[in-house]
């Protein structure tokens, strides 16, 4: 055989009459399952009926694949050290006061066992800054973050003020961070 013959692509060709794919005759892939070409409204519907069944699971397959794909990330990002999706559930994730990343619980565990083990200083996990040892500390990172114009700090801080009561103060921090691009104060 010759090369032209072994790299002969059968989806070059229509699956009906086999004319191939040239510059004046333009294949249509099939609608429904992209595996096979048509020159011809005509090919197609004389073609049909052998090719219903496969067609129709290839459909299904591609459905389930669509359905079923992990989305690659979402609107709260990735995890800054490991670089996985961060979860939806607010609950799985920690919000470093000093540097304002959200950190996994994975790696901020990991951080954690690895502090325990080497007997090391508590430290937040990504920037490496001492933990706070009381809220007094954490608040004073927070406000440095703040002045800063930190968007995720000042989202932070108008949801802090709303659980409060200070509605008010609630809707600047969030107008603000809004304004900043963060998505959450939206």
């Amino acid at each position: 055989m010759s090369g032209v013959e072994e790299s002969f692509d059968i989806t070059m060709c229509c699956a009906s009459c086999g004319i191939g794919q040239v510059d004046d005759i333009k294949l249509k892939k099939c609608t429904a399952c992209y595996l096979v070409k048509y020159c011809s409204i005509k090919c197609q519907k004389q073609q049909r009926p052998k090719h219903k069944r496969a067609c129709k699971k290839r459909a299904a397959e591609l459905h389930d694949e669509i359905l079923f794909k992990q989305p690659q990330s979402n609107h709260l990002g990735d995890c800054p050290i490991c670089c996985l999706p961060l979860s939806i559930d607010e609950k799985k994730s920690t919000m470093m006061a000093c540097c304002s990343k959200l950190i996994c619980l994975g790696c901020n565990y990991a951080s954690q066992m690895r502090e325990f083990e080497g007997k090391l200083q508590h430290s937040c996990p990504f920037c490496r800054h001492p933990r706070a040892k009381s809220q007094k500390e954490a608040d004073l990172d927070m406000m440095k973050r703040l002045e800063a114009n930190d968007p995720v700090s000042i989202c932070h801080m108008g949801v802090r003020c709303y659980n409060k009561g200070d509605y008010k103060g609630a809707f600047g921090y969030l107008t603000k961070a809004a304004a900043l691009g963060n998505i959450d104060a939206q």
